[in-house]
């Protein structure tokens, strides 16, 4: 059974997807960009002795948008905190695919005591900038922002047309793109509109630094499970080296699948991760409460 709930954030109202028992091990589930709660549809079901509350970041699926104009960082990892203690989870496990698994490494680092687990699916850390790049970046998100948003957004005539856009822009299996879509979509005159904020596309303002961003893996006390795809994004393997070293204890799991695959291979990643998250899982195992 799925549950909807909705978290009245001091800065911002999120909506929530539930799976699991009450008593279940805490896991706080943050999707990818553009994505939604729906990512989770077909793994968190796989997961029985869990209990998932997968959020819809501010601006996707049927969260509310941000009042001011650009989405940083730094405030989903905000907003990923105040929803675990909106929910009264004092320690719980994060799972992160994706943008979702950048904001869970952030929240990881910054309050370790809080985080029992830590599982990241196709993503390790945010995208950094060198130092040198942060005038014209800044410049760059500026101009964008004072063009302002588009008149209108595109309609599409049915629910199965936007999901075949979708699939022709990221390649995503039709089947898992419906999910999402379905999810991200809201009926106007003519059709179907994203009712995603199209201010996500927009530029950010700054980036982490690579310095700042090792500091917080650094920083992470609790297991990792890192879970990549062979057919994933071709993350830079240096890189990826250089994060994967800051991090006490890590485990990494090749599997086959692409970027999404814990929503087009999810059986695999639910093998690797049920026995991750529920190991040992200590004094995690509180009620909810949830509003």
């Amino acid at each position: 059974m799925t549950d909807e709930i909705t978290l009245e954030l001091p800065e911002i109202r999120l909506a929530a997807r539930v799976w699991g028992p009450a008593d279940g091990l805490p896991v706080l589930a943050l999707h990818g960009w553009l994505d939604n709660a729906a990512s989770f549809d077909r793994l968190a079901p796989l997961l029985p002795e869990c209990r998932i509350v997968a959020l819809d970041h501010a601006g996707h699926g049927l969260s509310a948008h941000r009042g001011h104009g650009t989405y940083y960082l730094l405030d989903y990892v905000a907003d990923a905190l105040a929803a675990a203690a909106a929910l009264g989870w004092s320690r719980y496990a994060l799972l992160g695919h994706s943008l979702g698994a950048a904001v869970a490494a952030l929240c990881a680092g910054a309050y370790p005591e809080r985080i029992l687990r830590l599982a990241l699916v196709e993503g390790l850390a945010p995208l950094t900038d060198d130092p040198d790049e942060a005038a014209p970046r800044l410049r760059t998100a500026l101009d964008r922002e004072a063009r302002g948003p588009r008149v209108s957004e595109r309609a599409y005539p049915t629910i199965d047309a936007a999901a075949a856009a979708r699939t022709r822009a990221t390649g995503l299996h039709p089947d898992a793109a419906r999910i999402l879509v379905e999810r991200a979509l809201e009926p106007v005159d003519g059709g179907w509109r994203w009712r995603t904020d199209p201010r996500l596309r927009w530029p950010s303002r700054i980036r982490l630094t690579a310095a700042q961003v090792n500091s917080f893996l650094r920083a992470i006390t609790c297991r990792v499970a890192l879970l990549t795809a062979d057919r994933g994004i071709p993350f830079d393997r240096a890189v990826v080296a250089e994060r994967c070293a800051c991090i006490g204890d890590l485990e990494v799991t090749n599997l086959s699948g692409s970027h999404h695959l814990h929503l087009e291979e999810p059986e695999p990643v639910a093998q690797v991760l049920a026995s991750f998250l529920v190991a040992d899982p200590g004094d995690a195992r509180t009620p909810l409460a949830e509003g």
